[in-house]
């Protein structure tokens, strides 16, 4: 048996029988149970390596060939699939509480095996066609069965669309880059295409309006699902351009023009979100400036820039989930989500008004939640190189927590009278309960995930050498 049938192909064949199955509570409990084996086996299991169980000995191999082209996990690739389906788990075993089970369990699991398929295909630039697959496979999980598609949807598939052509172009210059490697026409061709690429899938201004319109059309908690694992997966993909190609990674001016992408997203988000009246449409720009963070780790380069850059994947994830999830309670009792729609909706939604906010703070980095230390270290960082950026970055964050206050303020309001109560259920008191503590913990002992990102690194060859 391969790695690559492991954590490609059995998910999607559960995956896809999932689909026929109509208890939610079962595909629910199918789903988590199963990813949570394959992060169990990421962990424990060895690759390339033989392993000997009394009289039973077997192999799991890190190469799968298919159509001519290869799928590999290797050795330092498990802490990365320990990430992606231990973070899948939270999002499987969360959704049965706010009747998202078996859409999401089924169409996630699938979703989330083509996207490790695109970090393990050989050539990497084929990555591109398989995260064009996964966003088609994404159109029935945001649309509801008979809705018309809303325009956030239609411009989430034109815009994942046209990143393919404009990466697989760039593969074809590669090439003649590696054949003549002086001829800096085919150099500048190529960068300008990665450059779009990598724009749209990554939804840089000004390619990121569909993801607001999409937190107003389709439900939170799945939309949510999709802003953690499609822009995490893509900037793995583009840590793996740099990690391959020398020139590029090389390149004098690289530094500067990520450092620029990434103050226009910070920037753009944190004010765009300072004076939305939607609830979800502050969760989109949200999402945009940790993309920014995200790409201003890169530009700090080095062994510092990248383990600052897998410190955020657990923190952005949990606050993903926790704010999402509370979205999605709150949507019950107020579909809009508009601002002047919730006042005092803190005194009958508690818990989700407290996830809410929680969850917002620890994107914007506030000390003693998750957010705050690989935020310190980006603040450490960029100010030992450019203090304008700095300030830059300030307003962006100023932005968020402006929002945080609004929104506070908004569930505060109303009339005093109303009695407190609490209409989440049970299991949603539990699992927001759950997220308050685990935003607070990680905040406070950061060291408790330590192991997991240090070993991230190894997955690339060049980078932070």
């Amino acid at each position: 048996m391969s790695a690559p049938v492991l954590w490609i192909f059995l998910p999607l064949l559960v995956a896809g029988c999932l689909l026929l199955v109509r208890n939610r509570k079962v595909i629910a409990l199918v789903a988590c149970i199963f990813t949570l084996l394959l992060t169990l086996a990421a962990w424990l299991l060895p690759i390339d390596t033989v392993m000997t169980i009394g009289s039973w000995s077997f192999k799991l191999s890190s190469s799968f060939e298919i159509l001519g082209r290869h799928l590999v996990l290797g050795s330092n690739d498990r802490t990365l699939l320990v990430l992606v389906y231990g973070s899948a788990i939270a999002w499987f075993a969360a959704a049965p509480a706010i009747k998202a089970a078996r859409r999401l369990s089924s169409l996630g699991l699938a979703i989330t095996a083509l996207l490790v398929a695109a970090l393990a295909v050989e050539p990497f630039l084929y990555a591109a066609l398989l995260i064009e697959m996964a966003v088609l496979l994404s159109i029935p999980l945001l649309s509801a069965p008979g809705e018309k598609p809303g325009r956030g949807l239609i411009r989430f598939l034109i815009f994942q669309t046209l990143g393919m052509p404009f990466i697989l172009f760039s593969g074809w210059l590669l090439a003649g880059i590696e054949a003549n490697p002086g001829d800096l026409g085919l150099v500048q061709q190529a960068a300008i295409l990665i450059g779009l690429g990598f724009s749209f899938l990554l939804a840089v201004f000004p390619f990121s309006s569909w993801i607001p319109l999409l937190m107003e059309e389709a439900s939170p908690y799945t939309v949510g699902f999709i802003l953690w694992m499609f822009p995490t997966v893509v900037l793995f993909f583009g840590l793996g351009f740099l990690d391959h190609y020398t020139w590029l990674r090389d390149a004098p001016a690289l530094g500067s023009i990520l450092t620029t992408v990434g103050i226009l997203m910070v920037v753009s988000g944190g004010l765009l979100a300072a004076f939305q009246r939607h609830l979800g449409r502050i969760l989109g720009y949200a999402v945009i400036m940790e993309t920014g963070f995200s790409i201003l780790t890169i530009s700090l380069g080095g062994t510092v820039g990248l383990n600052i850059f897998f410190m955020l994947l657990v923190p952005r994830s949990l606050s993903l989930a926790v704010w999402a999830f509370a979205l999605t309670i709150l949507k019950e009792d107020s579909p809009t989500l508009m601002l002047g729609d919730i006042k005092g909706l803190g005194r009958a939604w508690p818990f989700a008004t407290c996830g809410l906010v929680l969850a917002n703070l620890a994107l914007a980095g506030m000390p003693l939640l998750a957010g705050f230390p690989p935020h310190q270290a980006i603040w450490e960082g960029l100010a030992s190189n450019s203090l304008p950026v700095v300030s830059w970055v300030l307003l962006g964050t100023s932005g968020l927590i402006f929002s945080a206050i609004r929104v506070i303020l908004a569930f505060a309001s109303g009339s005093t009278a109303a009695n407190w109560e609490s209409r989440e259920t049970g299991a949603q008191r539990v699992l927001l309960t759950i997220g308050f503590l685990a935003l607070l913990l990680l905040g406070l002992f950061p060291q408790w995930v330590v192991p997991l990102w240090t070993n991230l690194p190894a997955i690339f060859t060049h980078l932070g050498q």
